[in-house]
């Protein structure tokens, strides 16, 4: 068996065009073009490369996007105010703070301090409890919706499927549990530290991995015909002194047992930041809305 290459590139340019129309279309109704700000604190080059993008999907997608750069030793306080001042600021619709932050800024009280509305990512508390209780009203964080997006190009019905998702973190685990919940899947997470992690693994229609840990699935640990969506994504040293990205799941051998299998790169990287696009569309019609 060789596993179908999930084209995440292909299904975010999708996603990509449906956003640029909606964006058209609210601009027609009501005058408003949705706005997205990044903050990105210090000079990280990976963050920059990141923002880059963001910035240059948001223009192309029809939408206003701002970038405020801001000197590694930027305090707390100040990094909150600025937070606070784009809160206030009813042309903005979408915030992101571009992690990692510098050691000495606390991420749990930046996150804290982005209004739920404007919290594209999903990470600020109150959509946090909202996702884990499925209101709608939830901002869902992008990454767990691009994953139930790719998903479902190959297994549009999901319900009574068993889904495994490795890795229990807020930003992904977590909300993607409670996403393929609601799709009726039955889910169970686990960890790198799940002893029998093997086996819990081969017992899902649908493996969702997001570690950080490269190969940690193996081949043999997959149902045949399984699903398998691969989040992770590391900078690996070849036997040749190159660099090159790979996933948490050994790509050459799962991709001869899945049915369905993403690439790494191209498979979710891709979706994510289609789903913040997608997440701040909802934003600013939901501030029309309110108006």
């Amino acid at each position: 068996m060789s596993a179908q290459l999930i084209d995440g590139k292909a299904i975010a340019a999708e996603v990509r065009a449906r956003v640029a129309a909606g964006v058209a279309r609210l601009a027609a109704r009501s005058g408003v073009v949705p706005g997205l700000t990044v903050i990105l604190v210090g000079e990280d080059p990976a963050s920059e490369v990141y923002v880059r993008t963001k910035v240059t999907q948001t223009a192309a997608a029809g939408m206003r996007g701002a970038v405020l750069r801001l000197p590694a030793e930027t305090t707390e306080a100040e990094l909150l105010a600025t937070v606070a001042r784009l809160n206030a600021d009813p042309a903005v619709h979408g915030i992101l703070v571009q992690f990692p932050l510098p050691a000495h800024l606390d991420v749990a009280r930046v996150v804290e301090a982005i209004a739920p509305e404007k919290d594209v990512d999903g990470f600020n508390p109150l959509n946090v409890g909202r996702t884990a209780a499925g209101l709608r009203e939830a901002i869902v964080p992008c990454t767990p919706l691009g994953v139930l997006h790719l998903i479902k190009t190959v297994r549009v019905d999901l319900g009574g499927l068993s889904a495994l998702v490795v890795g229990a973190s807020n930003v992904v685990g977590r909300p993607m549990a409670r996403l393929l919940l609601g799709e009726h899947c039955t889910v169970s997470i686990a960890h790198v530290r799940t002893t029998d992690l093997p086996e819990r693994a081969r017992a899902a229609d649908v493996l969702v991995v997001a570690t950080g840990v490269p190969g940690l699935v193996r081949g043999d640990w997959l149902k045949p015909g399984a699903t398998v969506i691969d989040v992770g994504i590391t900078r690996a040293a070849t036997p040749e002194g190159k660099v090159r990205l790979v996933g948490d799941v050994a790509f050459d051998e799962a991709v001869q047992v899945a049915g369905a299998l993403t690439p790494v790169p191209g498979g979710v990287g891709p979706m994510t930041v289609a789903y913040l696009l997608s997440n701040t569309l909802d934003a600013a019609e939901r501030a029309v809305s309110r108006r």
